[in-house]
């Protein structure tokens, strides 16, 4: 089991502890996953700026393909943060209005739960860099896959919050939830090595 693995489970099973200890409703839960996916997206645009060489085969941009060059992974990283921020900056909305933070106590657990997110994620890139390095990834592929994990996640917690909570439900959505995040991560870091060949003698980097 990777580190980031095992952190993931670790996160998971204190969120759902906080949850039942301080008998949040299951739409609360969203708080937690809500930091969970900034903090995927903020990972995925330094991914991003931090490639050395990289392809953009089949991936264009208003109709034109998008440059092998800093500009090109620049200007991606760029859309990235916008749409992707935007749709946070939307849901964030919605949780102040529908799930307001009230407790001191409650804005202490997220920050912990943010805390246990954040180390587990920055396990993930580290292999994702380590293998960027060796190798060439596709800067398109980068930016769409942190769509992969979130969606899923979200829509476990989504359904179970809609189908009227409980803990049994919140316990069967969290489990989900949890399966569905620790399996995307693991794709996401088989993803990375895939994409990843070793370096031919004598290729460079693009800086």
């Amino acid at each position: 089991m990777s580190p980031s693995t095992r952190l993931l489970l670790l996160s998971n099973v204190a969120t759902l502890a906080a949850a039942l200890v301080f008998h949040w409703p299951a739409g609360w839960l969203l708080w937690p996953y809500w930091i969970q996916s900034v903090v995927i997206g903020w990972y995925a645009r330094k991914r991003m700026l931090a490639l050395y060489r990289f392809s953009t085969e089949g991936f264009t941009s208003n109709d034109q393909p998008v440059p092998e060059n800093a500009q090109g992974k620049r200007s991606t990283a760029n859309f990235f943060t916008l749409h992707y921020g935007f749709f946070h900056l939307a849901y964030l909305g919605f949780l102040c209005a529908e799930h307001p933070l009230e407790a001191g106590w409650d804005l202490i657990v997220l920050a912990a739960c943010a805390a246990s997110f954040v180390l587990s994620q920055r396990q993930t890139y580290a292999v994702q860099h380590d293998a960027d390095l060796r190798g060439r990834p596709n800067l398109g592929t980068l930016m769409f896959v942190p769509y992969l994990r979130v969606l899923p996640m979200h829509l476990s917690i989504i359904i179970g919050t809609a189908l009227g909570g409980g803990t049994g439900l919140m316990l069967l959505f969290t489990a989900l939830k949890t399966a569905s995040d620790v399996g995307m991560d693991a794709v996401d870091r088989r993803l990375a090595e895939r994409q990843s060949p070793p370096l031919l003698p004598g290729e460079g980097r693009v800086e």
